[in-house]
């Protein structure tokens, strides 16, 4: 999918980062400049800082595990809040939590996550994104947060990668304001794009240690059968995207409501 409505936010040291709004949304699209996503922002340098400044965002929803957060803190401009929120904090085996393992065991990473085992991981834990106590809690603090009349600024949430719990956010957030299907699944899948270029250096090191790309890349993009798991959860648990707002992150139907009012543009 190539940016056709301008999304992206090129920032060299802030992989994966675009503006949730801008997609076509009913007879309108969802408001730009409210809720940002991206990657890890553990690298952002000096000089982004004042590009990342400029985007006036001033709250951070950290998705990651509480290892990943203590391995590889944020490096925000000053007076950016960090709120964390550990999605998979439930999950027993979950490898969107585990990336780490790859730069310091190559060749057992792939041992554990080849002939298909990564795919089926991947969609294990991405059910677990729907139905994880952790999970539901999470991403009720998350949309409450963006909804909060008191919070000043733009918001941005993130994971690792920005691809799977941060993935997972961006669709059902787009779901819920009436995005299409189809452009729900392309902006997902944009992340292939935006992303696996700066992990090129990842995939060298990897092939020099002797794993083969075609183990990584299940691993280091993103699939369309991966989102589709997720969504499989929420039908057979929930049933709509309406249900899975109020009954499992607690949302009432006005909050439901004044979040579409909010995206309006």
């Amino acid at each position: 999918m190539s940016d056709q409505y301008g999304r992206k936010v090129s920032i060299p040291t802030a992989p994966n980062l675009r503006d949730l709004g801008g997609l076509p949304a009913g007879n309108g699209q969802v408001r730009r400049g409210l809720v940002y996503r991206s990657a890890t922002l553990a690298t952002l340098s000096d000089a982004d800082r004042t590009q990342f400044a400029g985007l006036g965002i001033e709250t951070v929803y950290d998705l990651r595990t509480a290892d990943e957060v203590a391995a590889s803190p944020d490096r925000l401009p000053e007076g950016t809040r960090s709120i964390e929120l550990d999605v998979l904090a439930d999950s027993s085996l979950s490898v969107a939590a585990r990336l780490g393992d790859l730069s310091a065991d190559p060749q057992g990473f792939a041992a554990t996550l080849g002939d298909g085992k990564a795919e089926r991981l991947f969609e294990e834990t991405y059910r677990d994104i729907v139905r994880l106590p952790s999970a539901l809690a999470s991403y009720r603090e998350l949309y409450l947060g963006i909804l909060d009349e008191n919070r000043e600024g733009a918001a941005l949430f993130h994971c690792t990668t920005g691809k799977d719990r941060t993935g997972w956010a961006a669709a059902s957030i787009l779901t819920l304001l009436g995005v299409d299907e189809t452009t729900v699944y392309e902006d997902y899948l944009q992340t292939n794009t935006d992303l696996l270029p700066a992990l090129e250096p990842v995939l060298q090191r990897a092939e020099a240690a002797g794993v083969g790309r075609d183990v990584l890349l299940p691993v280091l993009g993103v699939r369309e059968n991966y989102l589709h798991a997720a969504f499989a959860q929420l039908n057979e648990q929930f049933g709509t995207i309406e249900r899975y707002a109020q009954d499992g992150l607690g949302l009432t139907a006005s909050d439901i409501e004044r979040f579409r009012q909010l995206f309006a543009a």
